[in-house]
């Protein structure tokens, strides 16, 4: 058995063809071709028990012996891990299209094309590529790290570190200190009061890392780097969807633009495994790879990120004077300045879980302890959209998945496409009226309380994990006094402000603060939408009002 992962083709007659589109991915992968559903099983139940990977199927949309959807199923229960691909005869395409539809639709499989035609169908081997390139970002161990790791256990930080890395799309690995790798990187580090973990990030000197701020200094750099003298066109608080898409239309169109992020680049959505309802991704697209390409197409435009610092005050500027972030990492000085902080999860408050914070117990998808729950029972509080992409990322690794959720079921907050989804899921299960109260372990979770609303029953179940998403709290502690919020702490623009901060019986603009040249766009704002659609949408509405802004000013 090769040592590389396997693309499994499966038809009955047209196996030399599809043999030799994939030929072009043979250095990288085993492509094996069989003739019917039974024979792909079999095939994969024999590379699982040599401990070997499957990447992909890829099988024509008839098969001789199995519905082709009843054969994902089955292939599904034996690699839950593997993408799964459709690709349809020419002469069949008309009439198969309309009947699989709705496999897609409910996640059954992947993706449904037209075999190619000819050579170079790059449409097709680009569809190829992108589900290739999801499943070795979520599922397969890095060949090449460009960051490593080294620590004797997989503690909580540890833990926040990969999935820092894997949010800012940085192959990463995790090593012993008294592994080769390990030692070798050990032996670089004069300091004998050293503890761990230890990191080596991009070929840097390697060195002790006590929080995630830390890593993203050795990786990125700080806001002092930046020249003090300078006085920017706008920064922008916050690189989720609506930070990076005021940053690409503001860079785009001549401002010089700075963003600071306290964690990574992308915020909750970076988070998300797989969004398949934002315009322009018909196969959908992870949280990860949305982030990232929007943030090198900011780059492009001339926008610098600073990452791993949160900004602790806004000091607004007086009579033509610049607006000044603080950080514990330096200043940065703007005339215009843009609110897209975003909001967290909101927090359980039961003591006994809040302390394995890390270990087990996680607030939002945590994309790498994931991999942790193979074979395991895992559990996601929530009933939103993060929370169902969370779900059904867990699925492809947790023996069962649980969600958890008050409501009596998820019409009134997930999306149609998810709901199907996870209703077809047979590793997901749904348990509405229900809610954690407890839960514990020896150094981990190990086990959830979980009470039923309507009969007042307490259960304990084994769990290996407990992802909780429970709706969005603000952090808004840093801004002044004079950028007013509402009740629940979000900030407040346009007409919503109150009557007495209008000028001239005159609201501000949609998007304005209450604070002259301060904007706020996204789900820190009152009133947003909280999808990543709606977030983009107002980063990309703001920046004509900042425009108008500067003009005045000038």
């Amino acid at each position: 058995m090769s040592e590389n992962p396997a693309i499994v083709l499966v038809s009955e007659s047209r196996q030399d063809f599809l043999r030799d589109e994939f030929g072009r991915y043979a250095r990288d992968y085993e492509v094996l071709a069989v003739g019917s559903a039974k024979e792909a099983e079999d095939l994969a139940d024999q590379i699982c028990r040599d401990g070997g990977q499957i990447a992909m199927f890829v099988s024509e949309s008839r098969l001789p012996d199995e519905h082709v959807l009843a054969a994902f199923g089955r292939w599904r229960a034996v690699v839950p891990t593997a993408r799964r691909l459709v690709a349809s005869y020419w002469d069949h395409f008309r009439t198969d299209a309309p009947l699989l539809r709705d496999g897609l639709a409910k996640g059954k499989y992947d993706a449904f094309l037209l075999m190619p035609r000819g050579v170079r169908d790059e449409e097709f081997h680009g569809a190829v590529t992108e589900l290739l390139s999801d499943w070795g970002s979520t599922v397969a161990r890095p060949e090449v790290a460009a960051v490593r790791i080294v620590t004797p256990s997989a503690d909580a930080l540890t833990l926040a570190l990969q999935d820092f890395l894997d949010r800012m799309g940085l192959p990463n690995q995790t090593f012993e200190p008294d592994s080769e790798v390990g030692r070798e990187i050990l032996a670089r580090i004069t300091d004998d009061s050293r503890g761990f973990p230890v990191v080596e990030a991009l070929n840097h000197e390697p060195a002790t890392v006590g929080s995630v701020s830390e890593l993203a200094i050795q990786v990125y750099g700080q806001p002092t780097d930046i020249d003090v003298d300078t006085v920017v066109d706008l920064a922008i608080v916050g690189g989720g969807p609506a930070g990076l898409a005021t940053a690409v239309y503001g860079a785009s169109e001549g401002l010089s633009t700075i963003v600071v992020e306290a964690e990574a680049i992308g915020g909750q959505a970076g988070t998300s495994s797989m969004i398949r309802n934002y315009l322009g991704f018909p196969r959908g697209i992870s949280g990860m790879r949305l982030a990232q390409r929007a943030r090198n197409q900011a780059i492009r435009f001339g926008a610098r990120f600073f990452t791993g610092w949160p900004v602790t005050a806004l000091e607004l500027g007086a009579d033509g004077a610049p607006h000044v972030l603080h950080t514990d990492g330096g200043e940065v000085r703007a005339r215009a300045v843009v609110i897209a902080s975003g909001v967290t999860y909101r927090k359980l408050r039961v003591d006994s879980l809040d302390a394995l914070t890390g270990m087990g117990v996680f607030y939002g998808a945590a994309m790498t302890a994931a991999r942790e729950m193979e074979g395991r029972d895992a559990f996601v509080v929530g009933g939103g959209n993060s929370a169902g992409q969370a779900a059904v990322h867990l699925a492809r690794f947790a023996r069962n998945v649980t969600i958890l959720v008050r409501r009596p079921n998820l019409a009134a907050t997930m999306s149609d496409y998810l709901i199907r989804e996870i209703e077809y899921n047979p590793r997901i299960t749904v348990q509405p009226g229900s809610e954690v109260v407890g839960g514990g372990g020896d150094g981990r979770l190990e086990w959830i309380d979980v009470h039923t609303i309507t009969t007042g029953d307490v259960a304990r179940r084994e769990a290996a994990g407990l992802f909780l998403l429970l709706g969005a709290e603000p952090h808004c502690g840093w801004l002044p006094d004079e950028v007013e919020r509402d009740e629940s702490g979000f900030v407040v623009t346009g007409r919503d402000v109150s009557r007495e901060s209008w000028i001239d019986d005159v609201p501000p603009e949609g998007l304005a603060t209450t604070a002259t040249g301060v904007f706020a766009v996204g789900d820190i704002r009152s009133g947003s939408m909280k999808r990543v659609a709606s977030a983009s949408g107002e980063g990309a509405s703001v920046v004509p009002l900042v425009h108008a802004w500067l003009a005045e000013s000038d």
